[in-house]
């Protein structure tokens, strides 16, 4: 069966609006959601039940979808975005009072591998934002957009996403609308300042039109989109030499890092990144144990000398 919008089962339709509306989740997290959810539908189905009668849903149904995930070899990161995707609608029933019992209550997340993403040096960094480049109109967006993800830790969406009136150069400050619609104030670095200002001259270049408000403007003068934004990135690391796979989470992550080594604490660079749990941003930090070893030396009162 090929699903669309006025065919999905209405208590799905109801909680994708209630993601829409009410949560002010994108479009791209929407899609998600609704995927996850077609998915676990396709498997009541072939049980005679549907989540239009979510009361006959019960734990048993959940993993027996569980197991066929399994079966299939689904990443378990995978799994546990399919698994929050039902705790999420089963909730959103249980508030609407279309159920009486959660029947995903108590049934945990695989246990994750942990991957450790990759990190640039210093040094790294340095030589990837200081490859001189030709100052055209592209290059000059280029490096700026790549020296603001790094130098104010923003998500990819969330640098693509920015209007002319996020960002104040005067006031040093960037906008930030990040999950869930969830708005922060980011500080900028002297360098991204001057990359964006250097950008900014040039933006008319890419003939975007009167009404267009998008910070960063594709070559048809629209919004930047995201695919060609992960090019840019891959040609700058080209352009430096750089042999690895540069991504924009690659320089999320390393904003973290270097922030972290520097002697930043934990919740500072939590909200930084706009991170509901801190747990989250431990996932993105991986100390060396020089560098653990030394703030214990320079900070616990029995360590002192």
């Amino acid at each position: 069966m090929s699903w669309t919008k006025e065919n999905l089962p209405n208590n799905l339709q109801l909680f994708l609006a209630y993601l829409d509306i009410e949560k002010g989740y994108s479009k791209a997290t929407l899609r998600a959601y609704a995927r996850d959810l077609i998915d676990f539908e396709k498997h009541l189905n072939q049980q005679n039940k549907t989540l239009d009668l979510p009361e006959e849903i019960t734990k048993q149904d959940i993993l027996a979808f569980l197991n066929l995930l399994y079966s299939q070899n689904l990443e378990k990161s995978s799994l546990a975005r399919k698994l929050s995707s039902l705790r999420g609608f089963f909730r959103f029933l249980l508030k609407r009072k279309k159920i009486q019992n959660n029947p995903i209550l108590n049934i945990k997340n695989p246990k994750q591998n942990k991957k450790i993403p990759r990190v640039l040096n210093i040094d790294q960094i340095l030589t990837l934002l200081e490859t001189e480049l030709e100052p055209t109109p592209k290059n000059l967006r280029d490096i700026a957009l790549a020296e603001l993800i790094y130098g104010s830790g923003l998500r990819i969406s969330e640098a693509l996403n920015l209007n002319l009136d996020h960002i104040d150069l005067g006031q040093e400050v960037v906008i930030v609308m990040g999950k869930g619609q969830k708005e922060r104030l980011l500080p900028l670095s002297h360098k991204s300042i001057q990359r964006l200002q250097a950008y900014l001259e040039q933006r008319q270049a890419f003939n975007p039109s009167p009404q267009e408000q998008a910070f960063f403007l594709g070559t048809r003068g629209k919004r930047l989109h995201r695919r060609e934004a992960n090019r840019i990135l891959l040609r700058l690391a080209t352009k430096a030499k750089l042999n690895l796979h540069l991504s924009a989470h690659t320089l999320r992550h390393c904003f973290a890092t270097h922030l972290l080594q520097a002697g930043a604490d934990l919740r500072t660079v939590q909200e930084l990144l706009g991170h509901k749990n801190i747990s989250t941003t431990q996932r993105y930090t991986h100390l060396n144990l020089d560098t653990i070893l030394k703030v214990y030396d320079k900070a616990h009162p029995l360590a002192q000398k």
